[in-house]
């Protein structure tokens, strides 16, 4: 159960939302796929047909293996988590997205899962703060004790997602939907953790941070 009261969605309402993210995020690729199909079915395009499959397959599967580790049980109830995991399940999103570049300095730790989980799930917030494309710097301060984690962004178009900014400072009006259940995940597994959420916007970036309370 998480520690704050404000976020209580039930177990019921959060798996299948999530589900809903997850479907949402692989149909487009899938949805190349089925049309690459098709255009081989004509016979023409061949060459284009199957860069565009290719392509897509590889999109979809690297989403698919990101989901795992970020929504799914990623082993037995109180399993860790290489961080070497989430690195290259980050920085292989980013390549097949072909839009953003990662950078991820750091100690290899393993680590409780949710950590790891929620490590992945605010990178995912990161990522959504540059839909243009840009960078992110990931930095992992002491993983295993008094972890700190800093994602720091820069992109063309930047900005601080709304729907985290809200559910961070208890102020979404609407209920949890699919579009803001992944920030929502994002701060429930912080919770979950024993971390604080926060974020400094600058002029040219944004830094995402979570780390464990000072005693």
């Amino acid at each position: 159960m998480p520690k704050n009261p404000k976020l209580n969605l039930s177990g019921h309402d959060l798996a299948a939302l999530l589900c809903s993210r997850v479907c949402h995020d692989v149909i487009s690729p899938v949805g190349a796929i089925n049309n690459g199909l098709e255009l081989l079915d004509e016979g023409g395009a061949d060459a284009d047909a199957l860069d565009l499959i290719r392509t897509s397959a590889i999109n979809a599967s690297v989403r698919l293996k990101f989901a795992r580790l970020a929504f799914g049980a990623s082993g037995s109830v109180g399993a860790s988590i290489d961080t070497g995991e989430a690195e290259k399940a980050a920085k292989d999103f980013a390549i097949a997205e072909k839009k953003t570049e990662v950078t991820w300095s750091g100690p290899r730790a393993i680590i409780p899962k949710n950590r790891v989980k929620m490590l992945l799930n605010l990178f995912m917030v990161a990522y959504s703060a540059i839909p243009r494309g840009g960078s992110i710097d990931v930095v992992l301060e002491n993983p295993e004790t008094d972890a700190k984690f800093t994602l720091t962004v820069k992109g063309r178009m930047l900005r601080l997602p709304t729907k985290y900014a809200e559910i961070c400072a208890d102020s979404l009006e609407e209920a949890v939907d699919a579009h803001s259940i992944q920030p929502y995940y994002t701060v429930l597994l912080a919770d979950e953790c024993g971390m604080e959420l926060r974020h400094v916007v600058s002029e040219d970036n944004i830094a995402f941070i979570a780390e464990v309370p000072a005693v």
